[in-house]
Order: C-alpha cells, then sequence, then structure tokens
C-alpha cells in the first residue's frame, strides 16, 4: 500500500507544480491569456451572430465574423489610446 501512496504524493506534487510553473509563465507573458480569453469570448458572440443571421451563415463563417468584431474592437481600442496617450508608447 506505501508504493501506491507514494506515487500519488509524488505524482500530485508534480501536477502542483507543473500548474504553479504555468500560473508564473502566465504572470510574465500577457498575449496568451488574452488570445485565450479572447476565444473564450468569441464562444458567447459567435453563437449570437448565428442566431441574428437566420442561419444563412455556416457557424465557422459566424465564428470568423465574430473574431473580426473582437480584433476590430480591440484594434480602434489600441488606436484610440495611442492617439490620446503617446507618451506611454
Amino acid at each position: 500500500m506505501k508504493p501506491v501512496h507514494i506515487r500519488r504524493t509524488i505524482l500530485a506534487s508534480q501536477v502542483v507544480e507543473e500548474i504553479t510553473d504555468i500560473w508564473c509563465q502566465w504572470r510574465r507573458q500577457k498575449l496568451p491569456l488574452y488570445l485565450f480569453l479572447a476565444m473564450c469570448f468569441n464562444l458567447v458572440v459567435a453563437p449570437m451572430v448565428y442566431a441574428a443571421t437566420s442561419e444563412q451563415l455556416s457557424r465557422s463563417q459566424s465564428w470568423g465574423l465574430g473574431l473580426l468584431g473582437m480584433v476590430t474592437l480591440g484594434l480602434s481600442i489600441y488606436l484610440f489610446f495611442v492617439m490620446f496617450v503617446p507618451e506611454k508608447f
């Protein structure tokens, strides 16, 4: 019984260590986190686009339109800040 318990403890400690490493990487590199959150948000936007077009577009087209809308909105917000707060950039 002890070897099984020891293996589970080692496995659990390795999992906790990996989660800690991933968390530290996300804190240093924000872009992957932002991309993941944008894709999750697009899971909400894409069905609304699909429903608004009365199913004339395919699911992949509505996914693309939702992603394009989010990129356009993000780019416009970025350019707005670049225009009015140029010292930061």
